[in-house]
């Protein structure tokens, strides 16, 4: 599928995936598996967010 990053801050789990590669509807989709998973496999009080954010970056250096 796509190349992902999950990155934990506290009660949020952020995933990260290439825009190119993942549809608006997958991303609901992974994000509802995502959270389903951690649901069936963890134990923890109140709740988690699981949030997908697809994204293209755009980096360019001005040199001197």
């Amino acid at each position: 599928m796509a190349n992902t990053y999950a990155i934990q801050a506290g009660r949020e789990l952020r995933v990260l995936v290439e825009s190119e590669k993942i549809t608006d509807e997958d991303a609901t989709l992974l994000s509802w598996d995502v959270a389903k998973k951690i649901e069936e496999t963890l134990t923890f009080p109140g709740q988690i967010k699981v949030t997908v954010i697809r994204e293209t970056r755009a980096v360019e250096y001005a040199n001197k």
